[in-house]
This record gives C-alpha cells, structure tokens and sequence, in this order.
C-alpha cells in the first residue's frame, strides 16, 4: 500500500494530511512554519511534529510515505523552498516537493480547472488559472507592504483605526472613556497592556499584528463600530484582489454570454469573520455578474495530498 502526505505551512499554524491512493487517513494541526515569519527552527519543529503526529494518528510509519507534497509561502525563493525540502527530508525518505501556498490552495478547489482563489490568513493573497493554464497572482507581496484583508492587516488597521478615533476626541477625559471602548478592551487584552500608550509603544516595536484578529472579531461581535468597520474593510480589500485577477485572467467575462468564473476563498480570516465573508461576496458580486463563488471555504491541505498523489483533477 501506498502512502502520501500533504501539507499547508502556514504563519499561524500548519496543517498536515496522510492518506492513501483514495481517501484521507488523518489530519492533524500544529504551529506554524513559515519560515519567513518564525525562522528555521521553530518551522522545523513545527513541521517534523506535525508529520509524526499525523503518521501516528494514520497508523503509518513514515517510511511508507511515497511523496509528499508542502505548500508554504514564499516557494519561489529556492532558498525558502530548499529549506523546507531539506527539514521534511530528515523524516520522510520518499521524494518531497515544494511548492507555493496559493498553488495548493488553488489544486484544493479546482483541481486543474480554471478559477480564481483568495488566500486570507496570516496573509494575503489572489491567484487564479484560466482554461489554457496561464496563471495570475494579486496581493501577497508581504506584510509590510501587502497582504491587504489578511489577519495581520486587520490587526494594524484595528489599531491605527483606533488611534485615529482617539486623535479624534477633544478632550482628555472622553479620551480616556474611549480606553474603555470593547475594541481597545480586546486589543490591550491580546497583547497583555494597561493604557493607550503602552499599546502604541507596543504597536511601534515589531509587534505582532495578526494575534490581534481574534481580538477584532470579539470587539466587532460585541457591537464595536470600528471593528465593524475595520472587517468590512477587509472584505473590500479582498473583493479587490479577487477582482484583480478576474479581470486579466477572464477579461470577457462581462459580457453576458461569457462563461461563469469560479472563485474560491480560503484561510482563516474568511472562516472566521462572517462580516468579512458577506461584504467580500456582495462587492465581487455587485462588480462581476459572471463570477460563481463557492460558499465553503477551502482546505488547501487537501490540494497538497492530491499533488503528492499525482492527482490534481
């Protein structure tokens, strides 16, 4: 019996899948592994545990694995992909390839069709394929310059929303009320703070800005109109990206008779944020009639076993 095993390395977490010829075995998650973000070491930790723990919940020992497939940002730089190759080669002896997060992600909703995926996780990023295979990518240039709508995004603009807000008030005591507000409670609450200051010191260093998204969501669930507002930001800035791609990959498919274009969403920030869901399907809808989008969101790990199968239809 033949066994296979994917992968989706993530900034937050990763996610690995073993299975055989047909079905999956099991999947298990760990934390994150991109190397860009955490370095070397901790995604080796993260990756080597993730596959030994989903080997040991499959009942398979890795050395049945056959090929193994590792979807991970920033693919491209062989130095990135030659990283990962080496890490995952220390525990699995079958041939191992590398590719680039949205590519899997793509193979997970599509198979080898055409389409158009959004990635919103840690970061960001659209990437579409059309009939004849020509491939077009949108965002995702990296979080301090990019990755619009991503987790990190929304995080930094939480915080930037709510200093303008503070900017905003004339006096210092309705200031300090404003320190009570359900989005300043839930931000000083994820990064361990006391005042407004300590979060702009805090905001200032290096911080990191995407273990604030869960923060957001609570402050928005709560009836915060600047969270509100910051993930329907978010939507919007996704819904540009989609849009984006649409238009080089499908550029006729305005015209009535054209066909439809399937488009996929992925990542956590669109599994998690309702708000960021609805307003990202009304602006693509309301400026693509064509465009099909499926309401699930997509497992890309899913894409990485099929890749490592040789499957990708």
């Amino acid at each position: 019996m033949a066994y296979y095993l994917g992968i989706d390395g993530g900034g937050s977490k990763t996610k690995c899948a073993v299975g055989d010829e047909s079905s999956i075995l099991a999947t298990v998650t760990a934390g994150p592994s991109n190397i860009t973000r955490v370095g070397e070491a901790r995604a080796r930790e993260a990756l080597h545990q993730v596959i030994r723990e989903a080997c040991a919940a499959a009942k398979v020992d890795s050395r049945q694995l056959l090929r193994a497939c590792i979807g991970i940002a920033g693919a491209g730089r062989e130095e990135i992909a030659g990283a990962v190759r080496r890490i995952v080669a220390e525990v699995i002896p079958g041939e191992v390839d590398v590719v680039g997060d949205m590519e899997i992600a793509l193979d997970s909703a599509f198979g080898e069709g055409p389409g158009v995926i959004v990635i919103a996780g840690t970061g960001s990023i659209a990437y579409g394929r059309d009939a004849k295979g020509r491939t077009v990518r949108a965002g995702g240039w990296g979080f301090a310059i990019s990755d619009e709508g991503s987790a990190f995004w929304i995080g930094r603009t939480a915080v930037s929303t709510l200093l303008r807000a503070a900017d905003q008030v004339a006096d210092e005591p309705a200031r300090n009320e404003g320190e009570a507000s359900p989005l300043f409670y839930e931000l000083k609450a994820a990064w361990k703070l006391d005042s407004l200051e300590q979060l702009v010191r805090t905001a200032n260093s290096n911080a990191d800005f995407a273990a604030l998204f869960p923060a957001v969501l609570s402050a928005a669930g709560a009836g915060d109109a600047l969270a509100q507002r910051v993930l329907a930001q978010a939507g919007g800035e996704l819904a540009q990206l989609a849009g984006i791609v649409v238009r080089r990959l499908f550029p006729e498919q305005t015209s009535a008779a054209s066909s439809a274009v399937p488009l996929a969403m992925a990542g956590g920030v669109f599994r998690h944020a309702e708000r960021v869901r609805e307003v990202f399907y009304n602006e693509v809808r309301s400026a693509y009639s064509r465009v099909v989008l499926n309401s699930e969101v997509i497992e890309p790990v899913h894409g990485a076993l099929r890749r490592a199968r040789g499957v990708r239809s």
